[in-house]
């Protein structure tokens, strides 16, 4: 095993040593110090994304807080973050995972094994004969969908997803549960008396949004439901909070959760996903060509596209380390990639000195809504995985290749 690494020692934690077990078992024969040494980063593999562990127990230890000065439960909502090697570290922060399907549950209880909760907007039933073992709390998207799985739902918590038709939303409306006709959750004209067995009511209706959207959605949900919220054991806020980031209202969050807990004496969870691992992963990238066509257009192997579909969806312009806007730096390029997507672009950006075939560009905040919304469009390779523990070492956790293209289509 090739090893450049720092020295530091650090005190033995037994569930840290589980951890970092489980990465090594996970990884290939590679591990880098990078220590944002330009030199050491040229050994990366690219395309690769780097998760910071320091970084990731930042937002933890933030978490964990708010846990325990509220007495809320946090659940990581593997939709935006499923990098399971890390699982045994988070579960030491926080109190367990939140499901969008049955593979998410299963990941959720097999990797943490805390509390493993679920929500789609619809299950098949054999796939609920299976929830009903794997989870704590089943939360249904309508009414008819309970009552026809209601009978297999002997062992869980029940709950109803809730639409308060209050949108907070500006300018995402892909991301807007409360939008024109949205399937999800049952708005308070179809819902005329609370079904027998429900436990629980949820709303989602947040996205990367601070505590004062929150409390207005929870205002708006409480003005029509007082009465629900009076015959359930527990309240779940749904996620899109952006707790770890540094503007968060804490202190309206906690006081919140009090009041809620206060007045209606239930328990109430938080299912973040980009607050897990916010600013806590990096995508590596080699510049494989440069092309002139009105201006300089960089060639990468990665995509946006295939590995950060968010930056053509949403959209927004992910931060390179070391670059700015465009034209604010002598050197303008527009970033692309090697698909065959003529829209497949990243952006325009600028740099303080000329880019250069072979070089390396570092993405940041790549640990969110990138892994698992990856594809092999045009038979693009996924990206590499990988960990920056404390003590400055990268280990390469998995490596994907040919079969991984063909085995999903086949």
């Amino acid at each position: 095993m090739r090893i450049i690494t720092s020295t530091t020692e650090e005190p033995v934690d037994e569930n840290k040593d589980n951890m970092t077990a489980y990465i090594e078992e996970k990884a290939s024969e590679t591990m880098i110090s990078k220590k944002m040494n330009p030199m050491l980063w040229q050994q990366v593999p690219t395309p690769c994304y780097v998760i910071d562990v320091k970084r990731l127990i930042e937002n933890l230890e933030n978490l964990q807080s708010v846990e325990q000065k509220s007495g809320c439960h946090i659940l990581l909502a593997q939709k935006a973050f499923s990098m399971y090697a890390l699982y045994p570290l988070i579960g030491r922060y926080i109190s367990g995972t939140t499901a969008s399907g049955l593979y998410e549950a299963r990941l959720g209880r097999e990797e943490m094994k805390k509390e493993n909760h679920v929500f789609a907007p619809a299950y098949k039933t054999e796939d609920m004969k299976e929830l009903v073992k794997i989870c704590d709390h089943i939360i249904f998207n309508s009414v008819a969908q309970y009552e026809k799985h209601k009978e297999l739902c002997t062992n869980v918590s029940v709950g109803l997803r809730i639409n308060p038709q209050h949108s907070t939303q500006e300018g995402h409306a892909i991301y807007d549960p409360c939008g024109y006709a949205s399937r999800l959750g049952v708005v308070r004209s179809e819902l005329k008396e609370l079904p027998g067995g429900i436990e629980g009511l949820h709303f989602h209706t947040l996205c990367e949004q601070n505590a004062d959207h929150l409390l207005s959605t929870f205002h708006a949900f409480e003005k029509q439901f007082a009465q629900e919220l009076r015959q359930v054991k527990w309240l779940n806020l749904g996620g899109g909070h952006h707790i770890t980031r540094k503007d968060y209202q804490i202190d309206q969050l906690i006081e919140l959760i009090g009041y809620i807990k206060n007045t209606y004496q239930l328990e109430v969870y938080l299912e973040p996903g980009e607050a897990i691992a916010l600013d806590a992963g990096y995508l590596v990238t080699e510049v494989m060509d440069i092309v002139h066509n009105d201006m300089d257009i960089l060639i990468l192997d990665a995509s946006a596209a295939c590995h950060m579909p968010d930056v053509l969806e949403m959209p927004y312009r992910p931060r390179i380390i070391g670059a700015g806007e465009a034209n604010e730096y002598a050197h303008t390029y527009r970033l692309s990639s090697v698909t065959c997507l003529a829209g497949d672009v990243i952006g325009d950006y600028s740099f303080k000195e000329e880019v250069h075939i072979g070089q390396k560009l570092i993405f940041e905040d790549m640990a969110l809504y990138s892994m698992v919304k990856n594809n092999t469009f045009n038979g693009i390779p996924l990206p590499t995985i990988a960990v920056e523990t404390e003590d400055g070492t990268i280990t390469i956790v998995k490596e994907f290749g040919y079969q991984d293209f063909k085995g999903r289509l086949s």
